[in-house]
């Protein structure tokens, strides 16, 4: 009886190859189409010999120099293979004998072969699956690095979000603070014994609805400001304090850790701008992410000398930063953007001025390796071990895909400055009303140069249109002019609000209303309830309506309301820009109502992220 010897199941006489070809006692033949299903071959008697036999002959049809290759080559041999005969059974026949059993036994190197694929596969599968373990041990081991302060620890009166740009992109704010807590290792770091823990470093970063810009503000941490109530540890909430240093709000409730959130409501409270998400990184974190990216490269105007460090030392010491350019992580990266003396007027604002330039180069670094996972998961588990966040970043997922958001920033979009101030004795003050028009340019996402920063790019040769938002011009004495209507053809009705103290604001909001047609419902004051930003709110279907309104009030929110017209809600940015008389004041409002450009010598100050690191490092 023939036996199927390429693995194939055979017909139900048992004997036809899949091929087509059937056994001899010959070896193998084609069976061609006259032979007939009906002409099959002498069964092969079987046994060790002829088996052998058989296989013989099969080896000796391949073709010289194709060993396993051509007609009858690599079928053969694997035949050959397969009716080798094995090791004599228990009952006495061979491995491929008689009764059609195929072989037991396999080539040895047959048997290597496959042993060594299985090999590379199970290799192959363990290197994935080692890969993709160390990959979720990585996040799992950020997740639990990482500490968030609880939401509602957030004011709960805050500023609008900011309203999406014509593709419908948000600008972001983020707010970075540098805490000099002295809990744990970071006592070692920073020198010092004072208890609780404040904001050495607070800047806050506005990422532009393009993603393409971006601006860091600097703010004086003895400015005086208004802290507002901020939630403590044992969950009550303080009272409204006017006239404090600005860092005091990371030490309510004088903590060993800080409270962000209360800086974050200060900051708020301060800019009348929402903070979307808040990092802070404490000295243990700050110098573990410089060691992370292979250090920094900074530059300063003279030596530094450790008594300059530590001004308590009583003697000058060694130098601990020497003058020039240099490459710093950890301790001496930690040194150079804490040092105040031995370098300019001894002020916080040229210390200001050398963070600036020590993030623009950290920034520079940090591209130029690359925003992708590979670079930033190892400077992300630097910086979480020492780091807490708001509720918004509180995993590793979110904290990476934030980050990989701002890939597209080129270094040159990134600007840094200081907020417009002076001194106040040992205190500072800050400007008013070029703080305002700070303010206000960062809500109407405008750059510091006052250009729109929409990321919409003209066509060559096409004139740049007009981005400041203008109201409907006034009529002429005595011209015929309609009203302004919505999308669905009705005249705009609009009441208005003022929430907050000032007296005027709503004569003058209605002013400016019925000067471009939009006629005013009604007008209504609520004391002590003023709001950050301006606000729009509209009721059904009047959302392009609203739009209109929120045109002439530049930096003003649009959000649904729960009635079912169109409310103006004014609000502390709007107070600001309009004096005791209802006029808005020139300073603080620029046509058609837009942010005043902010003065040339604040301008002129800021630092772009490609410019030289030896420039712009001290005051005084």
């Amino acid at each position: 009886m023939s036996v199927p010897w390429d693995g194939s199941p055979p017909d139900p006489a048992g004997r036809r190859r899949a091929d087509g070809g059937v056994r001899t006692d010959g070896g193998v033949r084609t069976e061609r189409p006259e032979d007939g299903p009906g002409r099959l071959p002498a069964p092969r008697p079987g046994g060790r010999a002829e088996a052998r036999r058989i296989a013989q002959n099969r080896a000796a049809t391949v073709r010289p120099g194709r060993t396993g290759t051509g007609e009858g080559g690599r079928a053969a041999t694997r035949a050959g293979r397969r009716d080798t005969p094995g090791e004599p059974r228990a009952d006495g026949r061979a491995g491929s004998g008689g009764g059609g059993r195929r072989t037991s036994a396999r080539s040895p190197e047959r048997d290597g072969r496959n042993g060594a694929r299985r090999l590379i596969a199970w290799s192959v599968a363990g290197v994935l699956v080692v890969l993709a373990g160390a990959g979720g041990a990585v996040y799992y081991k950020l997740n639990g690095n990482l500490r968030s302060f609880d939401a509602d620890a957030i004011a709960p009166d805050r500023p609008p979000e900011s309203a999406p740009d014509s593709h419908g992109h948000r600008p972001v704010n983020l707010l970075l603070i540098g805490s000099d807590s002295r809990a744990g290792k970071n006592s070692d770091l920073g020198g010092g014994d004072e208890a609780g823990a404040r904001s050495d470093t607070t800047i806050l970063l506005h990422v532009y609805a393009d993603h393409r810009h971006a601006v860091g503000i600097s703010i004086p941490r003895d400015a005086l400001v208004t802290v507002p109530r901020c939630k403590l540890p044992n969950g009550k909430w303080t009272r409204e304090q006017p006239g404090q240093m600005f860092n005091s709000a990371f030490s309510v409730g004088n903590s060993e850790t800080g409270n962000p959130a209360c800086t974050l409501n200060t900051v708020e409270r301060l800019t009348g701008i929402r903070v979307d998400h808040t990092i802070e990184v404490n000295f243990e974190g700050f110098a573990a992410m410089t060691a992370a990216v292979g250090g920094v490269d900074v530059c300063l105007p003279n030596d530094i000398h450790e008594g300059n460090i530590n001004p308590n030392l009583g003697r000058k010491g060694k130098v601990v930063l020497a003058k020039g350019r240099q490459r710093v992580s950890g301790q001496q990266a930690l040194d150079y953007v804490r040092l105040r003396h031995g370098i300019g007027d001894d002020s916080d604002v040229g210390r200001m001025k050398r963070q600036q330039a020590f993030l623009a180069s950290l920034l520079a670094k940090i591209k130029s390796k690359g925003l992708s996972p590979g670079t930033l998961l190892p400077l992300a588990d630097a910086a979480t071990r020492s780091m807490t966040v708001d509720p918004g970043l509180d995993s590793a997922a979110k904290l990476v895909d934030f980050a990989l958001t701002l890939k597209g920033i080129d270094l040159h979009e990134v600007k840094f400055l200081t907020t417009p101030w002076r001194y106040s004795g040992a205190r500072i003050d800050l400007v008013h009303p070029a703080v305002d028009s700070l303010w206000r340019t960062l809500q109407a996402d405008r750059t510091i140069d006052g250009q729109d920063a929409t990321g919409h790019q003209e066509d060559p040769g096409t004139p740049a249109a007009d981005p400041t938002p203008t109201a409907t011009p006034v009529p002429a004495p005595g011209a015929e002019s309609a009203p302004a209507v919505g999308a669905d053809g009705a005249p705009i009705r609009v009441t208005v609000h003022n929430t907050g103290n000032a007296s005027g604001l709503t004569a003058r909001a209605a002013e400016t209303l019925r000067a471009a047609q939009v006629t005013v419902a009604g007008t209504s004051t609520t004391r002590g309830t003023a709001r950050a930003t301006t606000t729009v709110e509209y009721g059904s279907g009047q959302r392009a309506a609203a739009e209109k309104v929120a045109a002439l009030f530049p930096g003003a929110a649009v959000t649904p309301g729960q009635g079912a017209g169109i409310s103006l809600r004014l609000g502390r940015d709007y107070a600001a820009g309009v004096g005791a008389s209802g006029s808005p004041s020139p300073a603080a409002t620029g046509p058609a109502g837009a942010p005043a450009p902010l003065p040339t010598e604040v301008v002129s100050e800021a630092r772009s992220g490609d410019d030289d690191i030896c420039s712009n490092v001290s005051y005084g």
